[in-house]
């Protein structure tokens, strides 16, 4: 039977449980589109409309739609070898390579091992494992809290959930889990005090971690974990010496670092990894997403010299895995895709797109009334608004909903944008491979969304 988009609709409708939707609504209405094939950074629906992708997929088809080079490998693998476990010591070739792969592309980062895995959630929730593992391994049975930040993204398991700081991902389930603990954001446009620096700021930050270690005790604090750049948080890369300043106090108190690398590494922020260009010094970094551009599930914990040694010493079976751990049909897909990434010139392709992205938007944005903030790193943009502008500028009544208007304003015409939670901020991140007139088509329709919006809120207030 040949399915009509009504169908398919329909089909939806009934019967997919959609992540991050309003559940009752959807099953009533349906979405705003259904997609069913894509190219390079334009996705087309079912009825024929197309869309020009700015935030590839969710931060993650790096190397863009309909890459053959990927759909060979996966085909090629699947007549090979589809599937084999990695459990009892079991290998396969695709896994081993792609983790060698990985740990020549961290570099000097110190990093030994690769613990494959599904999803950035999963992966975020071994990393609690490990540390925990690694902890008691040394005597240190009480060591075990867990440092976030108020807005990091890092998952939607129970545990990576809890490590989320953002409130509405807690309040459905009895989150967060006893063990976690938030520290405030290196989020300037709200966080910073009047009249204070960048250095003041990251003092201040700093100072913040130490109390909270200090409150709960030395003893008892494991690990901190931090995104490069806070992606679904608002796009909030840090001021100069942040994580330097950060990774002093850690170490003051041996608290190890997780660099979560899901959505800034492979090339995002215009460098392999965010640890990278930002003077990171992991003991553990979470990986998905760019790893594969998102063509197969595939995410890792990557271990540190320093961790693994610890790990190592333990003569017993580590009693954690998955079944899809190590998968070959991922570690074929990821290997295409870093060839890409690699030998494509992609990485340095994205930093110069990165580039005239921010230029574009400070062009047509600089000084708009709904404009709070342009902001961005690498190949990841972000645009806030706010009531009222200033050194303290004012937010919108969140029932006002105004980046989710703007965003809906940009898909009607043709513009595949993201608002982000707990703020009024639109955000970008297109495929590597986006052409500069698709940067320009992308900053032309954001600017007549939100013009759009504007008067219609300047209606509403008359």
């Amino acid at each position: 039977m040949t399915a009509t988009t009504s169908t398919l609709g329909e089909l939806d409708r009934r019967y997919v449980f959609h992540p991050f939707t309003a559940a009752g609504a959807h099953e009533r209405d349906g979405g705003p589109a259904m997609i069913v094939s894509g190219s390079g950074s334009t996705l087309t629906a079912a009825d024929g409309t197309t869309y020009l992708d700015a935030m590839a997929g969710l931060w993650c088809v790096n190397v863009g739609y309909g890459r053959r080079e990927i759909a060979d490998a996966l085909q090629s693998q699947a007549l090979r070898l589809p599937y084999y476990h990695g459990f009892s010591s079991m290998a396969t070739d695709q896994p081993a390579l792609l983790a060698e792969r990985i740990i020549r592309l961290t570099g000097d980062l110190g990093m030994s091992k690769v613990f494959f895995g599904s999803s950035g959630s999963d992966a975020n929730d071994t990393q609690l494992k490990l540390v925990w593992h690694y902890n008691n391994l040394l005597g240190r049975r009480e060591k075990k809290k867990v440092i976030a930040r108020s807005r990091g993204y890092h998952g939607v398991t129970i545990a990576s959930a809890s490590l989320t700081g953002l409130p509405a991902m807690h309040a459905q389930f009895d989150l967060p889990l006893p063990m976690i603990r938030h520290v405030s954001p290196p989020y300037a446009l709200w966080e910073k005090q009047p009249g204070e620096d960048d250095a003041a700021f990251v003092a201040r930050l700093a100072d913040e971690l130490e109390q909270r270690i200090l409150a709960e005790g030395p003893e008892t604090v494991a690990a901190f974990i931090a995104e490069p750049v806070q992606a679904a948080g608002g796009v909030i890369p840090p001021p100069d010496g942040y994580f330097p300043a950060i990774q002093a106090v850690l170490r003051k108190y041996d608290v190890l670092l997780i660099a979560d690398e899901v959505v800034s590494g492979f090339g995002r922020l215009g460098a392999w990894f965010g640890s990278h260009l930002l003077g990171i010094e992991p003991d553990l970094m979470t990986i998905a997403k760019g790893v594969t551009s998102a063509y197969v599930p595939l995410s890792g914990c990557v271990v540190s010299d320093r961790v693994w040694e610890v790990l190592a010493r333990d003569g017993g079976a580590f009693q954690h895995g998955y079944t899809y751990s190590a998968h070959p049909l991922a570690a074929a897909a990821a290997l295409a895709n870093l060839d890409l990434v690699e030998h494509g010139g992609l990485i340095e392709q994205a930093a110069r797109r990165g580039e005239r992205l921010r230029a574009e938007l400070h062009a047509a944005f600089d000084g708009h009334e709904l404009v709070g903030e342009i902001r961005g790193i690498g190949l990841v943009a972000a645009l806030e608004f706010v009531a009222e502008r200033g050194e303290r500028p004012v937010r919108f009544d969140p029932a006002l909903a105004v980046g989710a208007r703007i965003t809906r304003a940009c898909l009607e015409h043709g513009l595949i944008t993201r608002a982000l939670p707990a703020a009024d901020t639109i955000s970008f991140s297109p495929p590597f491979t986006i052409t500069e007139a698709e940067i320009d088509t992308i900053v032309t329709v954001a600017r007549e969304a939100v013009d759009q919006v504007a008067d219609e809120l300047a209606r509403a207030k008359a």
